[in-house]
């Protein structure tokens, strides 16, 4: 079974869809599920889902790793033309997963009491985001 998963952003943070991934593994059964996240300035996370605040810190923490083009310290970059966010947004891409597999038992992704699915937008602006799925399910 396979399906798309459309999430909106709003620009850089931490976009929790753990439920929509929940509802569409419910009635597949057992199963392993493979998520991949289709642009290339955008990551998935398994993340706690209980202080926001964690979510707040990575996305600190990835900003100062990590500055836009604008900073000083990123004069070296040459990809530029499509904004001093863009360039920052491939590397933090390169270092952080873009994929995800995941136990899925009696309809429900084997997630921990705390964690939660996250897209990771890395980029300022708005955008349309396209997560495939794929389930392949147990003999």
């Amino acid at each position: 079974m396979h399906c798309t998963f459309n999430i909106t952003t709003s620009g850089p943070g931490l976009y929790e869809f753990t439920q929509q991934v929940s509802d569409w593994c419910a009635p597949q059964g057992d199963g392993l599920l493979t998520l991949f996240v289709q642009h290339t300035s955008a990551s998935l996370l398994i993340q706690e889902n209980a202080d926001p605040e964690v979510q707040s810190d990575l996305q600190a923490f990835f900003h100062r790793l990590v500055p836009p083009t604008t900073d000083p310290s990123m004069g070296y970059l040459t990809h530029t033309y499509e904004g001093p966010d863009d360039m920052p947004a491939h590397i933090k891409a390169a270092m952080l997963p873009v994929s995800l597999q995941l136990p899925v038992i009696n309809g429900r992704p084997a997630l921990g009491r705390w964690q939660g699915i996250y897209l990771f937008e890395h980029r300022n602006a708005p955008h349309h985001r396209q997560v495939a799925a794929l389930l392949l399910r147990g003999g």
